[in-house]
């Protein structure tokens, strides 16, 4: 079953991508119809990871009809003209293979790895489906029930998802990043199939896509099974520039609460709105070590200040969403002791993030997250599956392979002053939104009345 994946950590973005000497590899062209294609060699065992991504998220949905295009994921997998419902997968499976797919506010994609002898037939199924899709409302409703159950699951039954959602929607009041990636409830009852098939004519198209094939393979192999499968899809619809509602800069801070007595630990965070490596390249990289210098585990400033020294909080962390199209969410996250309250906590947090506007990190703090950062982007390399993932996020973004390429380099140049002037210019009150997920504590029972206390009040007369 297609999964919805947010990808917002450091596996699907720049900070973790390739040193320079092993992405000088990476080989890229384009198809006749207009299809991009990336190829990352990884010769090191006989295994490759195909990966189609599409040029549209929920970010790009019509107005009114959120959760479409993940909605249309799952159908995706069920059939085309040429291949009933299943068979995909069940090809997969009996090549001891592993597939699955995953919707972002940028873009979808669908991913295969499999034994190299095997990439041109998922190739070939994945460009049938590109074109072939069947869809019929003895498929469609019942999967739209599938996708509103899901989203009851992991969203409406857990307070922390409540809040989330809600954070989001709060940080972004213009811009369609305010929408859930799988849909409003009441907007995702209304999608039907003919929602569906407009999706799928509008961005499915291989001009609007990407091919990702990283593993044991040459670049002019690619090229040539590419050719003959995709290659033959004919472009659908012309893309564009995708323009969309600007976020206007944010004048007053915004605070959000939740309780709910299924909250087992209460916890503060907040998110602030911030340029993506899109928007803002130098700004973008002193962003990842800033959340680097404040989250970097036990090491990190939150964490030795407000769990370490000061004993206000069992955990804390950081983390910057810096593959986005367009303006994006840089976030902070603190979980209290049992005995401190969420006013002292909030009070530290904000002592502590002042202090680092106004003092900068100090040298071991800032070589040391330099470091962690650019380790991070080697040890992806182990994992051919994530190097297809970084760059299939960073070209569906907007980004190229060279973003990808010299962003090592670029963290190694971050000075502890511009890790300073980021946090004086994007970390300040009006540009975040601030939540506290609360417990509530069961009311404690009423006292009965002691006997003969005559102010107790009389029984009912039921004469």
């Amino acid at each position: 079953m297609p999964a919805l994946m947010l990808l917002a950590g450091a596996a699907a973005g720049l900070a973790t991508a390739p040193s320079r000497a092993d992405a000088t590899e990476v080989a890229e062209f384009t198809l006749g119809n207009g299809m991009q294609v990336v190829v990352v060699p990884d010769h090191r065992a006989p295994v490759v990871t195909h990966m189609v991504w599409y040029r549209v998220g929920s970010a790009d949905e019509q107005a009114g009809k959120s959760g479409i295009a993940h909605f249309l994921e799952h159908l995706m997998f069920k059939g085309t003209a040429n291949h009933p419902a299943g068979e995909f997968s069940q090809v997969v499976a009996k090549l001891g293979g592993q597939e699955n797919a995953f919707t972002s506010q940028d873009y979808t994609a669908y991913f295969q790895r499999v034994a190299k002898q095997n990439l041109a037939t998922v190739m070939g199924f994945e460009a049938d489906r590109m074109t072939g899709l069947v869809l019929t409302d003895e498929v469609v409703l019942p999967e739209r029930d599938v996708v509103l159950e899901e989203r009851r699951m992991r969203t409406d039954n857990d307070p922390a998802s409540q809040l989330s959602e809600a954070a989001q929607a709060a940080m972004f009041v213009n811009h369609p990043y305010g929408h859930p990636i799988i849909g409003w409830e009441d907007e995702i009852k209304q999608l039907n199939r003919e929602d569906a098939l407009a999706f799928y004519r509008r961005f499915y198209t291989p001009n609007n896509a990407i091919l990702v094939v990283a593993g044991d393979v040459e670049p002019e192999e690619v090229r040539k099974l590419a050719e003959a499968t995709y290659g033959k899809v004919a472009r659908r619809a012309e893309t564009a520039e995708r323009i969309r509602p600007r976020e206007p800069a944010p004048r007053a801070e915004r605070r959000l609460v939740l309780a709910d007595g299924r909250v087992g630990q209460p916890s503060l965070s907040r998110s602030y709105l911030v340029p993506s490596y899109k928007g803002d390249r130098q700004e973008s990289v002193a962003l990842d070590v800033l959340a680097q210098v404040l989250g970097g585990g036990s090491t990190g400033r939150l964490y030795r200040t407000l769990v370490a020294d000061k004993g206000v909080a069992a955990n804390a962390g950081a983390w910057y969403q810096s593959t986005a199209l367009d303006d994006t969410r840089f976030g902070l996250s603190v979980t209290p002791r049992p005995e401190v309250t969420m006013e002292a906590l909030e009070t530290a947090l904000d002592e502590t993030i002042a202090a680092l506007a106004t003092d900068g990190p100090d040298p071991a703090e800032l070589e040391r997250a330099k470091t962690r950062l650019v380790a991070e982007a080697i040890y992806a390399q182990d994992n051919q599956a994530t190097l297809a993932r970084i760059y299939g996020a960073a070209l569906a973004t907007g980004s190229t392979a060279q973003d990808v390429k010299i962003w090592p380099e670029l963290v190694k140049g971050v000075t502890a002053e511009q890790v300073r002037d980021a946090a004086r210019r994007w970390l300040v009150p009006a540009r975040a939104v601030t939540s506290q997920l609360l417990q509530v504590k069961p009311a404690p029972a009423a006292a009965l009345p002691a006997p003969g206390d005559d102010k107790a009040t009389p029984p009912e007369d039921r004469s």
